[in-house]
């Protein structure tokens, strides 16, 4: 296992982290085997969310006796100071841990909302607070749209940074990372597989540990899963590799959507998600998570063209900050369902 040392807090990471946002989904006695074998076999950060339902209790249930092992890293979405100290002090009593290594300030996608955050009575209040008291031992943000976090990030208020980083999503390489290091701080990416949809796994997961990142949390459910993952980083990138995946990244973004969920479509069409499948679908074809989405939503998208109210103007595009043709590349995805 390859470590890296996090930014300014020193602590040395794995470069491969557990996403634990899908365990939920699984028995407890999967979790808990796949949460210990993950620590077994040396990945030491782990990230969970108040959000992600009982994820957190889970992790406490399982792991907690094994808290000195692992940097845990968890998130408060609430954005007013009182919500935010109830929640993380509930997710301490769901962790069952005196402390979190991280507390991220979660999914800030929008000005008014980082506004609010660093008002005299917002969250980040409750964050300090809760770190001079030694609950909290760092603190972090995270959120979709690289460019707003890297102006977010510049003033040194933040010790951690959360963004996408995978082959059809590698902006924050150019948008955001440089900033980060400007400020010495952890950097962590996420949704190597956008969500399940990208392959060839192996490239999709060795493109984020290839960039200058400090370690990638994958969602694992299974120890096949870690197994899985740990295969696919097994072997050094060597630079022609690291050149060559990079490539394939910005081949791979010119859909150019960051999946800041600005959009939305009267039909329901979920927009990023054809946005950032639609360049790798036609070039590698998707996971089967991904082919099931299409064979789900495949009368939605086809109606996509007839729809009446977005014939002279689509009612999607003038939400987006990037003036994306999403229109354009919808109706073309439908084309070939």
């Amino acid at each position: 296992m390859e470590y890296r040392v996090f930014g300014k807090t020193g602590y040395k990471v794995s470069a491969l982290g557990f996403g634990a946002m899908n365990l939920p989904g699984v028995p407890l006695e999967q979790a808990r085997e796949t949460l210990n074998y993950a620590l077994d076999q040396g990945i030491n950060y782990i990230d969970t969310a108040a959000a992600y339902k009982n994820s957190e209790e889970i992790i406490g249930a399982c792991i907690s006796h094994r808290r000195s092992e692992y940097f845990l890293a968890t998130k408060t979405a609430k954005r007013d100071y009182e919500g935010a100290k109830e929640e993380i002090e509930r997710s301490l009593s769901r962790l069952q841990t005196d402390y979190v290594d991280l507390l991220q300030i979660h999914y800030v996608n929008y000005p008014a909302e980082m506004k609010e955050i660093m008002s005299e009575d917002g969250a980040y209040r409750a964050a300090m607070e809760l770190k001079a008291q030694g609950k909290i031992r760092y603190i972090g943000l995270t959120g979709h749209r690289p460019e707003m976090l890297a102006k977010w990030i510049d003033k040194g208020d933040f010790d951690q940074v959360l963004f996408h980083l995978s082959l059809p999503q590698p902006f924050a390489a150019d948008d955001l990372i440089p900033s980060a290091n400007r400020w010495n701080m952890g950097k962590t990416a996420m949704k190597p597989l956008s969500g399940g949809f990208v392959q060839p796994v192996d490239k999709a997961l060795r493109y984020p540990v290839s960039q200058d990142i400090h370690t990638l949390i994958s969602g694992m459910v299974s120890v096949q899963e870690v197994d899985e993952n740990l295969r696919a980083l097994e072997a050094v990138i060597e630079p022609q590799e690291q050149q060559e995946l990079a490539q394939l990244a910005a081949d791979m973004g010119s859909h150019d959507c960051r999946r800041c969920n600005y959009c939305s479509c009267p039909l329901e069409i979920s927009i990023p998600d054809v946005m950032i499948s639609s360049v790798i679908r036609s070039k590698f074809g998707l996971l089967p998570k991904g082919e099931a989405f299409y064979e789900k939503h495949k009368e939605k998208l086809t109606s996509c063209a007839d729809y009446d109210p977005c014939k002279e103007q689509p009612l999607c595009e003038p939400k987006c900050p990037y003036q994306l043709p999403m229109q354009r590349v919808i109706q073309e995805t439908a084309s070939t369902l």
